[in-house]
């Protein structure tokens, strides 16, 4: 080892303490990088290796009753590999010892053969017998949730018969990774199951001898999809066919999807700050032990050392600073990664969801950190190259004091000397000031940055389960039914109120944007289930025209006023022009209404009703659940309070996870930050602080003059953090929007009061450390010190 690197080493343990906390903000950008990219991988590279092997369908389709004769003329689409006619029903699922009735779907399966497409991976058991009626194979998550092995048995309501089934086998579906039941906006395995059955058995069961009511099909890698769906709907278009759509619009893959672009969010905005705060906290450091050094750094080019060896030398203290938070990071981003992994596998049912560790993952996050810390410690390094020789080995030139405002204050008599003293200071440094209250507030922004999100749920769940959707219950019927249906829901025991809906599957047109949908309609004066405006105020149907859900309107550029093109996927996809006559807030999904008369009027099949929303006297729960298991025209229903209740535990349970995340980063930062501002302060006028000790200036009065210095900063940082807070929210909340869900961004008062509490008891924690430093600062030898 030449000197030096043994000056290197002194350095670096004479610094360890400051090393440390900037090694640590490093570390938190190299686990959140690796644990955002890591889970990307993983949860992508699985799906789609899930996706290959169990042949995943490409396009999907449904049909009231087709015969099994169209199969050849589907198998010769072009770019279609493969194809499964089935038959696939919903069902009620009566549980023994569970109250309320569950919803599930029954799907056929090919008899003496695996299926062609949408192949089942078989977790345990075995799969049905075809000439055994009472036989299924059950997906994984509905058997946990209910504890069933094979061996194990559940009833079932088909087509009005109830039947006692009893579980063969364990499977899962690539169809069904993410198995989300009706009205319902997490899954809820208790309540919702899909389960197999042979295809002969079904027929009997659903009269669909030599018929089928769904396909599913897989196509080449470059196959144009849209001319697939077209050829498919043409196909089935005479047997009621309700439009065919592919894999982007299928429920589990949506939901993937959209899990996806969070973690690329979360990849894209979280490491950046902590990369550029310790580059912040590098450059801090390495500016104070150059100035430090500069003595030293004359003799050693005086003795013939190059600039480049000189700048070399300081260059690898900053790379030895990044390895020991690359190799923190590496660690707790791999710890973090595997701990995601168990809650991802909570969610997603696959075979195997294990967190990969890329090699080249570490690097990229070594390589960037390492990048990030150089470019901080860039013009240290270049100032110690160009200073000459004869100019380092003079003293500095003294600071240059002029007279601000600070003077003012001074001769105004409200503020102590000592006080005048931490204000000049912080203006003689206004540069670095400024970047230590900057990096303070990075700390604030991400703290709202994650806690925004309780606030967000809160008001998502009051405008969903409070404004818009107040039903106790939602049920749907098995097909549409006349205006005697809602009677006869109404008349059910505990129904106190029932409001009709009816749904039916659109695409809507503007333009050359297109979207696949349901039209919704209700009544005027729908009082559960009601439609909001922009500001949550509750809108009453139109007579006549259409109202589109915000995110619909804006992706097809609709506007109050406008015609949107409606086509009837399930009325021979007949096309009808629409007018918009108002946009309304959902939160949930793609949304149209339209008055229940002029969907009537426009579907030209008379009053039909899809199902009726209802609220319930709950001393009569027991005997509605019992009526509606063994109501045959009752294909579902979702309650109200235990969707909002699961999805709030669901919700809350991943932002805790996170929050907790997030927090602890926080602290980090201004830990870091603080700590190394204070330290630097600490050694810039250590020899001006036993001065004033020697002076007769207590221990107290003497650590105010660095206390007063970095409240300053911190009470400073509060706003722009709160500001830089919001514009950080407000990117991650784009990167959750999606179909599926949109997350209003909502921050409340308590939020930012709440990030900057924590970040100003971790600023008190840091100066309390330091100031200790400063009462037993040893006098003597301090004032030895040459300034």
């Amino acid at each position: 080892m030449n000197m030096l690197d043994r000056k290197l080493v002194r350095d670096f343990v004479r610094l360890w303490a400051q090393s440390l906390a900037i090694a640590m903000v490093l570390a938190c950008g190299v686990a959140t990088l690796i644990l955002s990219v890591g889970a990307y991988r993983s949860l992508e590279e699985t799906r789609a290796t899930f996706y290959d092997r169990y042949r995943f369908a490409t396009v999907f389709a449904s049909a009231v009753r087709a015969p099994r004769h169209l199969k050849s003329r589907i198998a010769d689409i072009p770019d279609v590999l493969s194809s499964e006619l089935r038959i696939a029903e919903p069902v009620l699922i009566d549980v023994e010892g569970m109250r309320e009735p569950a919803s599930g779907m029954a799907i056929s399966l090919p008899e003496f053969r695996d299926p062609a497409v949408n192949r089942l991976y078989l977790r345990r058991g075995r799969l049905p017998e075809p000439e055994r009626s009472s036989e299924v194979a059950v997906v994984e998550t509905f058997a946990d949730a209910h504890g069933f092995e094979p061996g194990d048995s559940f009833e079932a309501i088909f087509n009005g018969r109830k039947q006692r089934l009893n579980i063969v086998g364990v499977v899962l579906s690539p169809e069904y990774i993410y198995a989300i039941g009706p009205g319902d906006m997490v899954p809820d395995p208790r309540r919702f199951g899909i389960f197999f059955m042979p295809e002969k058995v079904m027929s009997g069961l659903f009269d669909m001898e030599g018929a089928f009511n769904d396909v599913v099909l897989t196509a080449a890698r470059d196959a144009d999809t849209r001319v697939i769906i077209d050829r498919l709907d043409e196909i089935l278009k005479p047997y009621g066919g309700g439009g065919a759509y592919d894999r982007e619009d299928q429920i589990s893959h949506a939901f993937l999807d959209a899990e996806l672009d969070q973690l690329n969010a979360m990849a894209t905005v979280i490491p950046p700050i902590f990369l550029a705060v310790a580059a912040f906290l590098v450059n801090m450091i390495l500016s104070r032990l150059i100035a430090l050094d500069r003595e030293q750094i004359g003799l050693l080019k005086a003795l013939g050392y190059r600039n480049l060896t000189v700048g070399m030398h300081y260059a690898k203290l900053v790379i030895l600073i990044s390895l020991a938070g690359i190799l923190i990071g590496s660690v707790s981003g791999w710890w973090l990664g595997r701990g995601l992994t168990r809650i991802y596998a909570q969610f997603y049912s696959f075979p195997f969801l294990i967190f990969r560790q890329s090699v080249d993952l570490y690097f990229l996050a070594g390589g960037v950190s390492i990048a990030a810390a150089v470019a901080g410690a860039a013009k240290s390094i270049w100032s110690s190259v160009t200073l000459p020789p004869a100019v380092a080995m003079r003293p500095p030139a003294p600071t240059t004091y002029r007279n601000t405002f600070v003077g003012a204050l001074q001769r105004i008599g409200v503020f102590s000397q000592l006080s005048i003293m931490a204000f000049r200071h912080l203006l003689r440094w206004p540069v670095r000031s400024f970047l230590t209250m900057l990096g303070t507030s990075m700390s604030v922004a991400l703290l709202i940055t994650s806690l925004f999100s309780y606030d967000s749920i809160d008001y998502m769940i009051d405008a969903i389960f409070f404004r818009a959707d107040r039903q106790d219950a939602t049920i749907t019927f098995s097909v549409d039914r006349g205006p005697q249906a809602l009677i006869a829901a109404a008349a059910m025991p505990g129904v106190m109120r029932a409001e009709p809906y009816r749904m039916t599957p659109v695409n809507l047109r503007h333009g050359h944007r297109e979207l696949r949908m349901s039209l919704t309609g209700v009544t005027p004066d729908s009082d559960l289930s009601r439609v909001l405006d922009l500001d949550l105020f509750p809108v009453a149907a139109p007579e006549n025209g259409v109202i589109l859900s915000e995110r619909v309107a804006s992706k097809l550029k609709l506007e109050p006023g406008m015609t949107v093109e409606v086509e009837l996927l399930e009325r021979d996809k007949r096309l009808e022009d629409v007018t918009v006559v108002g946009v309304a807030q959902s939160y949930i999904g793609l949304n149209a209404y339209m008055h229940l008369d002029a969907l009537d009027r426009l579907l030209r099949d008379g009053r039909q009703i899809s199902g009726a929303r209802i609220s319930v006297d709950e001393a009569m729960l027991d005997e509605l659940y019992d009526v509606i298991k063994s109501t045959p025209v009752i294909s579902s229903i979702a309650l109200q309070g235990v969707s909002r209740d699961r999805f709030r535990a669901t919700i809350e349970e991943n932002i805790t996870t996170m929050s907790t995340i997030y927090v602890t980063l926080a602290v980090i930062i201004t830990f870091g930050v603080i700590y190394n501002s204070a330290r630097i302060q600490l050694s810039e006028r250590a020899r001006e602080l036993a001065s004033l000790r020697v002076f007769g200036f207590t221990k107290a009065e003497v650590s105010s003059v660095l206390i007063i210095e970095l409240a300053l900063i911190v009470l400073a940082a509060q706003p722009v953090g709160w500001l830089v807070g919001y514009g950080l929210s407000w990117s991650v909340m784009q990167g959750l929007q999606s179909d599926l869900f949109r997350v209003p961004l909502i921050i409340y008062t308590s939020t930012y009061a709440t990030a900057s509490l924590v970040v100003i008891a971790a600023a008190v924690a840091s100066v309390l450390i330091v100031r200790r430093r400063v009462d037993h600062l040893d006098l003597i030898r301090v004032l030895k010190t040459r300034e």
